[in-house]
């Protein structure tokens, strides 16, 4: 599995549920699968992705789903911390790791010396699954999808891909924070 596919699943399993995709790639795919209102892209505080969506999840009846790298989770393993200690937070925190910050030129990240699974456990995640594969991938979010306390699910991807992503994303801050805040006040609370 790539990080299209698995975005693509993601997409494909949601609907009005919120949707915070980290920044770089994730966000630009995201977006150039599906724009909907229910996405928040993040194009800028690499890190923060989880921390966006704890923040709406502790108002939410609806689980909130996150979209991170594993980049961003190195940056900010803290979020990890926060998130466990909220047994009722209803958060499907999705980490897709492919082992490069791929939107800035393809560094590598050294992920793979770092068991996510056992600190999202440690953390004090309610359920802590890896997905190998597509289909694995597609069971998790939608056992995660139905969750009432926080479930993190590790997938491993492919290399990256190579290919061109999508365009940056074109609309401006102001207007994802607008469309993403009228979304919330449908679906949450």
């Amino acid at each position: 599995m790539n990080k299209t596919e698995a975005i693509r699943a993601v997409i494909d399993a949601t609907g009005a549920e919120p949707v915070v995709f980290t920044t770089g790639f994730s966000c630009r795919i995201a977006r150039g699968i599906a724009d909907r209102a229910s996405h928040f892209y993040m194009t800028g505080s690499m890190g923060l992705a989880a921390d966006i969506g704890i923040g709406i999840a502790l108002h939410s009846t609806v689980p909130v789903v996150v979209v991170d790298g594993d980049g961003s989770l190195a940056m900010n393993p803290g979020c990890l911390l926060t998130a466990g200690a909220l047994p009722g937070l209803p958060l499907l925190h999705l980490l897709l790791d492919d082992r490069s910050y791929e939107s800035t030129g393809g560094q590598h990240v050294p992920s793979e010396r770092v068991d996510f699974c056992a600190l999202a456990r440690a953390a004090g995640y309610a359920e802590v699954l890896c997905a190998d594969g597509i289909g694995d991938f597609r069971e998790a979010l939608a056992s995660g999808l139905t969750c009432s306390a926080p479930v993190f699910v590790h997938a491993v991807l492919a290399a990256p891909e190579g290919a061109l992503p999508p365009p940056r994303i074109d609309l401006g801050l102001d207007e994802v924070r607008r469309r993403f805040s009228d979304h919330l006040g449908l679906v949450v609370r």
